[in-house]
């Protein structure tokens, strides 16, 4: 039976190496079998990230892989959580993209890191979901997306 893990190396993806948070919050905060994981930006394995505004500067697809950098950065911070990537559950990931006003396609872009969280966790990865727009997001990037895990024994 394939971990996790295999499944995202299936997929032609690898985890991203956490780095230390460049403000004043931490990764996640659990409570109990819950852990609450702050919002995740595209970035690069260089530490660049993806930016620019959906619908003017990015096309979906574009915003899509941003929202899937995002969800594989949501797997790191999630298997420090739980130890595991067996071992979590999602329950909601919340998903904004900045976008021209006029944007509504938000849904298919958030939709790119649901369909990666399903891929690799199965049942597990099924979740809760908003996806909104925005009027900007930090240093430009297109997505940043959080997401609310509970921690299986």
């Amino acid at each position: 039976m394939s971990t996790p893990e295999d499944r995202i190396a299936a997929l032609g993806h690898t985890l991203p190496v956490l780095g230390a948070p460049r403000f004043a919050y931490v990764p996640f905060k659990r409570v109990g079998d819950v852990a609450y994981i702050s919002g995740q930006v595209p970035r690069h394995p260089d530490g660049s990230v993806t930016t620019g505004k959906v619908g003017e500067a990015l096309t979906v697809e574009q915003a899509q892989k941003a929202a899937e950098l995002c969800a594989l950065h949501i797997l790191s911070v999630a298997k420090a959580a739980a130890g595991s990537l067996e071992k979590v559950e999602f329950l909601k990931i919340f998903g904004m993209v900045y976008a021209t006003p006029e944007f509504g396609q938000q849904p298919q872009v958030i939709d790119a890191c649901s369909k990666l969280l399903f891929e690799v966790l199965g049942e597990n990865g099924r979740h809760a979901r908003s996806a909104v727009g925005m009027g900007s997001l930090p240093s430009n990037v297109p997505v940043e997306i959080e997401a609310v895990i509970r921690i299986l024994d």
